[in-house]
């Protein structure tokens, strides 16, 4: 299974803050939307991805300060990416092995989606249940 597929099927819908978006504002837009994470754009590029993970830790580090501050400087900078060429085994891989929980997927600069590592269990899952039923209907008709 490809990571383009799961983009057919879920959608390509990312919800986005912005660099200069307060950690207030990005908490507030992350329990609006019902995400863990959202992708950081500046003019159509992405420059960083921000999770609760990153909430918790600045309300954690800073204080009730960090609620004005700038998202930018609690979100990661150095993003990885998912390409829509992907398997899920792969990105299941990188995902555990970095211990990250969500991935956009770019073709070159394009945000063309995000996926998490939900996502990728939940496919995982239905790929091995339906490998499953068909041995399942090989065995009943020998």
């Amino acid at each position: 299974m490809l990571v383009s597929q799961i983009l057919k099927s879920k959608g390509d819908t990312v919800f986005t803050a912005k660099p200069s978006d307060s950690v207030a504002e990005v908490a507030s837009l992350l329990h609006g939307r019902g995400v863990g994470a959202l992708v950081v754009l500046e003019a159509e590029r992405v420059v960083g991805i921000v999770s609760e993970r990153d909430v918790v830790r600045a309300l954690a580090d800073q204080g009730e300060g960090a609620l004005t501050r700038p998202i930018a400087d609690f979100m990661t900078a150095n993003v990885l990416y998912a390409d829509p060429g992907e398997t899920v085994d792969f990105l299941l891989g990188r995902m555990t092995d970095r211990r990250i929980r969500h991935l956009p997927v770019c073709k070159g600069e394009r945000l063309l989606g995000i996926v998490s590592i939900g996502d990728l269990v939940k496919w995982k899952i239905s790929e091995v249940e339906a490998e499953a039923d068909g041995l399942k209907a090989y065995i009943a008709a020998s």
